[in-house]
């Protein structure tokens, strides 16, 4: 019989943050996959945990993953962790559940820290919709190209960048997104936790005076009129269902559409719906 593969999220700063039921999972594996065994042994030590220790990251995933199947499939039991938060999310976790999904091994995902889901209640900015960008690529040409693409999102974004590429990219966004509001959010949990919550002119203008320091999380707002954007309100000739399929063709949901259309011509949200109900 198989084993089962733990993805265990540990603290993303402060060690009380760990969950009773990862040290119950910890202390019971037969093995433990680490993002950095340097950075885990710590974390195991700090909570008297003995175990087996082997790497498991970006660099190894492609030769250690069949490997780690393996072990699973002769009946270990296996726990994944990364440096902080959750495996999976911004690193090569998401591939080991993959391997494990197409071996029908069992997976079973604990709850606990993600440090976005953090930095996005706390930078007080919309969290019914939100979209997650991860790290932007470190080509600027590539993170322009993105920018580009994603302007006319809604939904508040989430990217990570770090301290030394940081300046660049709030000038960039400036360029692309215009000025909107952002979150800067570090050391996360930790004595010296920080949010900025500006918008991104007055960011830049901070960091011209103020050097970046640490990893940060972007709380972007999103586009809040797209169509102004792509000069398309210049709609008094469209009708309503036309105007309504020109906010979903900008990436706004249809529920959203009909809610701006009624609202911004004085109508009931049942009488848009009404002229869509084939869409």
């Amino acid at each position: 019989m198989s084993g089962k593969l733990y993805i265990c999220p540990t603290p993303i700063g402060n060690l009380d943050d760990i969950t009773y039921r990862t040290l119950k999972v910890l202390n019971s594996v037969d093995l433990i996959a680490a993002e950095d065994t340097r950075h885990s042994i710590k974390l195991l030590n700090h909570f008297e945990i003995s175990k087996p220790l082997t790497s498991y990251h970006e660099h190894n995933k492609n030769s250690k993953g069949p490997v780690l199947i393996d072990k699973l499939k002769s009946g270990l039991d296996i726990a994944l962790v990364s440096d902080a938060g959750m495996p999976g999310i911004s690193d090569p976790g998401a591939d080991m559940v993959g391997l494990c999904i197409d071996e029908g091994i069992e997976v079973e995902v604990l709850p606990g820290a993600s440090a976005f889901v953090i930095a996005l209640v706390g930078s007080g900015m919309d969290t019914n919709k939100f979209v997650f960008e991860g790290f932007l690529d470190r080509d600027k040409k590539k993170k322009k190209n993105r920018l580009e693409e994603i302007k006319n999102e809604y939904r508040t974004m989430i990217v990570y960048e770090s301290p030394h590429r940081l300046k660049e990219t709030l000038k960039l966004m400036l360029d692309i997104l215009g000025d909107r509001k952002i979150s800067l959010c570090r050391e996360l949990t930790k004595k010296h936790e920080d949010y900025m919550r500006s918008s991104i002119d007055e960011a830049i203008s901070y960091y011209k005076e103020n050097d970046p320091r640490g990893e940060y999380i972007l709380i972007i707002e999103g586009n809040t009129n797209p169509c102004k954007e792509e000069g398309l309100n210049e709609y008094e000739d469209l009708s309503d269902r036309d105007y309504v399929i020109k906010l979903i063709e900008n990436n706004i949901t249809k529920k959203d559409a009909i809610k701006t259309v009624a609202k911004e011509r004085g109508l009931r949200k049942d009488d848009v719906y009404k002229q869509v109900l084939d869409l």
